[in-house]
């Protein structure tokens, strides 16, 4: 094949170095929490998933080692081994060592690939205390391995093979990540969502640490497989929810050179999930694909709706908002010279993908419409009814606005504000109960710290309909104490974040069930109504701890059962275990001021947990499931996870 014979050495193009890797790294990956460090599987995989996508590989093998190493091996072509000509040494050299080097600039080794902006393999190379890279290409091995991104000796043939493909196996560097900790559910959900994206690809995970190995010592595994893509994509993200059609409707197709694949359901939720790709990236914040779907879908639906007459008795016009209530839907473009604002990757510029997605979205529908007018019939009595409660919302959402959110006035009676005015020193803790409320607001920094204090269990917002939640007591507070408004009637879900005034919202709840259960539903509620305070990084949970430990004068904190267990066999030394004490704290309530702001709310002893969406479509899923309507999978989902529940009898 001539694309063979185009990804050669010379293919291989070095853009520039990469001195300040591991001075910046989060530069490079976002960040060095656990978000970085999972990145940097995602970026060895994306060569491999390119592989795929150009025609050349069918499989990709991820295995977590002992010692939180990862090898990742794929059944592609091989990274060319040749030397290059600019450089004078191997191109795999070049591809593990410099920045912005590899085949996704040369147009004929790649058609699409997710990577372009040059952060690769190589910045895992150099964020790495060790990595080993094998090439299986025309029956030899070629090896060469790196520590800290530098060779240590040049690539060499390394005996014969069968095999085919590119494996490389790496070690995070400690002195760079706060914790080298892999957790297995997060590699699987990208695993899982890369399968639906590429189907027809075999992806494997396995976790060969002995921490995880079951009670037979077999290592955690799975195979991730595809047939039907997209559509099962949808099926699987829907599986927690009640149909409104049995039917997913999709479409696969070209449309101006530009490869365009689109699924979506319709359920009886009032949450709209529309999930948008781009070469496998996912599109946080949309782009022109994701307007040209919508586009299409509003035309589409409203000239059908228009046809049939039945919006004939409406006294209010139709917003593109009503046609997406109850709508799960995925849409995944292939790009190959993709605009991208930012090096986040999160946002498609390119003008000329809207009219395709709209186009396809469009044919689609409308032959669906037609061949099932009873399902037709459903969607658009839905979105009447979604028109008809917007309507009502409008009253209870201008309620909610705040005239003048840095001022006093208009502030929620039960709020304690700060005397900072400063959003960025300024902090809120959403603290469940008036009585814990109380003890917070005494123990508090008054200069930046504002305490809020919840009545009880806030609305279930995954049950619930719009205008009941703006006529919510609790959730008009958190909106009109945080200074931001309820979105527009063009989309009740955007906020404006200059307004925030706090840019650490804290949820400090009990730690037991009931906490727990709090802490979801407010969770929920900001997940499905103020998505981005989330992904700015403003929300965090408090870690209030589970233990006081005693002895005599002697007293310290445990957050945990084993920190317990750890501190009683500390104190006791050569004693029993009797003459230590230990207080169970099952309520914030228990504490007095000063010991909450020592655990909890000083910033010099706190442990803040910030809240982050690793995977939109995962967490869609899972709030669904806990706080949807569908009793199986939740109960399923508890069984397997109350061994990890901290459970008082």
């Amino acid at each position: 094949m001539s694309e063979e014979k185009n990804y050669s050495a010379d293919s291989i193009q070095a853009l520039e170095g990469m001195e300040h890797v591991r001075m910046r790294p989060s530069m490079y990956i976002g960040d060095v929490g656990s978000r970085g460090l999972h990145h940097l599987v995602y970026e060895v995989v994306d060569n491999s998933i390119d592989e795929a996508l150009a025609g050349h590989c069918t499989e990709v093998n991820v295995s977590i080692l002992e010692g939180n190493g990862i090898r990742v091996m794929d059944n592609g072509r091989g990274i060319p081994v040749g030397i290059h000509k600019k450089e004078g040494v191997s191109a795999l050299q070049v591809v593990m060592t410099k920045i912005g080097a590899g085949g996704k600039f040369d147009k004929d080794s790649y058609k699409v690939s997710g990577g372009l902006h040059g952060v690769g393999v190589s910045v895992v190379n150099a964020l790495s205390i060790d990595l080993k890279a094998s090439v299986h290409k025309e029956g030899k091995i070629y090896v060469q391995e790196y520590k800290q991104g530098k060779e240590q000796y040049l690539v060499k043939e390394d005996g014969a093979t069968d095999l085919r493909g590119t494996e490389v196996i790496f070690f995070p560097d400690p002195k760079i990540f706060e914790s080298l900790d892999y957790h297995y559910e997060i590699l699987a959900t990208r695993m899982r969502e890369l399968s639906f994206l590429n189907k027809g690809l075999k992806i494997t995970l396995t976790d060969e640490r002995e921490s995880s190995k079951d009670d037979d010592g077999k290592a955690l595994h799975e195979n991730f497989y595809s047939e039907r893509g997209l559509a099962e994509f949808v099926e699987f993200l829907d599986g927690n929810r009640e149909k409104l059609i049995q039917n997913v409707i999709s479409v696969e197709g070209e449309k101006n050179g530009i490869p365009v694949e689109v699924a979506l359901i319709y359920n009886n939720s009032y949450a709209e999930n529309i999930h948008s790709y781009v070469n496998n990236i996912n599109t946080h914040e949309g782009g022109t694909h994701l307007s040209g779907f919508r586009r299409g879908l509003t035309n589409t639906l409203k000239k059908y709706a228009d046809k049939s007459g039945m919006l004939e008795k409406l006294k209010f016009e139709i917003s593109g908002d009503d046609f997406r209530e109850g709508l799960t839907a995925i849409v995944s473009v292939k790009v190959q010279e993709p605009q991208f604002e930012g090096q986040t990757k999160t946002k498609l510029g390119n003008r000329e993908v809207n009219a395709p997605v709209s186009q396809a979205v469009s044919e689609m529908l409308s032959d669906y419409l037609e061949e099932h007018p009873e399902d037709a019939k459903q969607i658009i009595q839905k979105v009447i009814l979604a028109a008809t409660a917007r309507h009502a919302a409008t009253k209870a959402r201008e309620m909610v606005q705040r005239k003048n959110p840095m001022g006093g006035a208009g502030l929620p009676g039960k709020l304690s504000d700060c005397a900072s005015k400063n959003p960025e020193e300024c902090e809120v803790y959403l603290v469940e109960g008036d009585s814990a409320g109380g003890t917070a607001k005494q123990g508090r920094d008054r200069h930046f710290q504002a305490i809020m204090p919840l009545r009880g269990k806030i609305l279930n917002v995954e049950k619930a309909m719009q205008h009941k939640i703006f006529e919510n007591e609790e959730i008009k507070n958190i909106y009109t104490a945080l200074g931001v408004r309820v979105g527009t009637e063009e989309d009740s879900r955007a906020l404006n974040l200059e307004k925030l005034r706090y840019h650490k919202v804290i949820i400090m709840c009990d730690a037991d069930v009931d906490g727990s259960h709090i802490q979801t539903l407010i969770m929920t509620f900001f997940f499905r109504y103020m998505k981005e305070l989330i992904e700015n990084g403003y929300l965090y949970i408090a870690t209030p701890p589970l233990y006081l430990i005693k002895k005599g004068k002697q007293a310290q904190y445990a957050w945990n059962d084993d920190q317990r267990d750890q501190l009683v066999n500390k104190m006791k030394g050569s004693g029993s275990e009797s003459s230590v004490h230990i207080q169970r704290y099952k309520g914030l309530g228990e504490m007095n001021a000063e010991q909450l702001w020592d655990t909890t709310m000083s910033p010099e002893n706190r442990t803040l947990r910030k809240v982050n969406i690793d995977s939109a479509a995962e967490a869609d899923r899972i709030f669904s499931m806990l706080m949807g309507d569908e009793v199986p999978p939740r109960r399923e989902f508890i069984e397997k996870n109350a061994k990890y529940a901290n459970i008082d009898a």
